[in-house]
């Protein structure tokens, strides 16, 4: 028998890594749908609707009360006894009619200046008022 002259098979030398791919992908994606139902309690909850005015109006008006006691509007530093009457001219402002009063308050000032702060915005013919405040990040457990 004589043997026909052919091209020789190479052998496989590399590992084929496509099935351990395939594998790793279909853990990642279980994982990824099954982490937060495991996070959220069991209870029947009905949350309450929210929406934000910042994403519809960007002519907010910040009112800023500083540690010390220092008022701002915006940007410009007024006296105490002139906020309401500077607060209404900002108000009365084209374009200002009804916008968003952002209360921005030191974490050190005493309540009774914020509460005094927002008595003077409504006076001044604010009609929304928020406070500002900073989003709380629980740390890792």
């Amino acid at each position: 028998m004589s043997h026909i002259a052919g091209p020789k098979s190479a052998l496989i030398t590399t590992v084929n890594v496509i099935p351990i791919i395939d594998v790793s992908l279909v853990l990642v994606i279980i994982l990824l749908v099954t982490a937060p139902m495991m996070t959220v309690a069991d209870l029947p909850v009905d949350l309450p609707q929210a929406r934000t005015r910042e994403a519809e109006d960007e002519r907010n008006v910040s009112v800023t009360l500083g540690a010390n006691g220092t008022l701002a509007i915006d940007d410009v530093i007024v006296p105490p006894e002139d906020l309401r009457r500077a607060l209404s001219a900002r108000l009365a402002a084209p374009g200002y009619e009804d916008v968003l009063v952002v209360v921005r308050a030191d974490s050190g000032a005493p309540y009774a200046s914020i509460e005094k702060l927002l008595g003077e915005a409504r006076a001044a013919g604010a009609v929304h008022l928020a406070i500002a405040t900073r989003q709380k990040v629980e740390a890792a457990r």
